[in-house]
């Protein structure tokens, strides 16, 4: 009986050893290398302090333009999946005809490999031979015709744009739950006591709603911060250094060989999340406490 009761301090235990030694443990020697100036082009390995730190935040150097462009992506991409996927999720909440069908299409970018991705919209969005700029010229909208992943103009806007794409159909599934989760109750009342569509979706979705939209706004939000495969894949970090996020540069450090620039880069990176993740669910929390 004692013997059974232990099973699951058994599996417990074996978690947390796991945890401690894939995760705490590489975390925490990160992060004493993120004080140090290791790199390939030397066997030793000296502890100089925050300089690591102190050049990723000199205006010498272009680092912060990459922070910048973290969150730039984030901000948007978190704004546009909500509102887009919220809409999505509230037309096939309705009755729109054909339901199954526009939610297999809205969800199927969702599933498909970003490499795959990269590689279709690479070949939508070629200037010359791409068949949007295709479009657009067949239907006498060359001005409108751009070169969407080498102008320096367009190119964020078009990684951003490619992001939403795959990512909002995910939203989209999450909140359409949330929704399917309130009782018609709600609106019946609100609807006896004469509120409007706004004001039912004020004062009863957006409250009952809250928790799905916690959720999603949190994957987004750390979604933003560590994003890298469709940067990679679509431009580079290009042109020039444009389009560059954190992880992109993280990656440019370990393969140049700078070790530890790239490790107090993570930590940065790191500790971005932490501060944002917290700080969105208290707020969010807060809010549904109070809705």
């Amino acid at each position: 009986m004692i013997k059974s009761k232990m099973y699951p301090f058994y599996y417990t235990w074996a978690t947390l050893g796991l945890y401690l030694v894939f995760f705490i443990v590489p975390g925490l020697m990160g992060f004493y290398y993120s004080f140090t100036d290791w790199n390939s082009y030397s066997n030793e390995i000296n502890f100089i302090g925050v300089d690591n730190f102190k050049k990723l935040f000199s205006a010498d150097e272009n680092y912060m333009s990459f922070v910048y462009n973290t969150l730039k992506f984030t901000f948007f991409t978190v704004i546009l999946k909500t509102v887009l996927g919220l809409l999505f999720a509230m037309a096939l909440n309705d009755g729109i005809r054909m339901k199954g069908f526009h939610r297999v299409m809205l969800f199927l970018p969702a599933v498909v490999p970003m490499l795959v991705v990269g590689l279709i919209f690479k070949s939508v969005l070629n200037p010359a031979t791409g068949l949007l700029n295709e479009t657009l010229r067949a239907i006498g909208l060359d001005f409108m015709a751009q070169k969407w992943l080498v102008d320096v103009n367009w190119a964020f806007k078009s990684i951003i744009g490619v992001d939403v794409w795959k990512g909002v159909g995910y939203i989209m599934i999450i909140l359409l739950a949330g929704l399917q989760s309130i009782s018609r109750t709600y609106y019946e009342a609100a609807a006896i006591d004469g509120a409007n569509v706004w004001q039912k979706f004020v004062h009863v979705t957006l409250p009952l709603l809250m928790p799905a939209l916690v959720v999603t706004t949190v994957l987004n939000l750390l979604h933003g911060l560590k994003v890298f495969e469709v940067v990679y894949v679509l431009t580079n970090g290009g042109p020039g250094y444009a389009t560059d996020v954190l992880y992109t540069t993280i990656f440019k450090e370990f393969s140049l060989g700078r070790y530890g620039v790239g490790t107090a880069l993570s930590s940065v990176l790191f500790l971005f999340m932490t501060i944002a993740g917290y700080f969105v669910i208290r707020l969010m929390a807060k809010e549904e406490n109070e809705g």
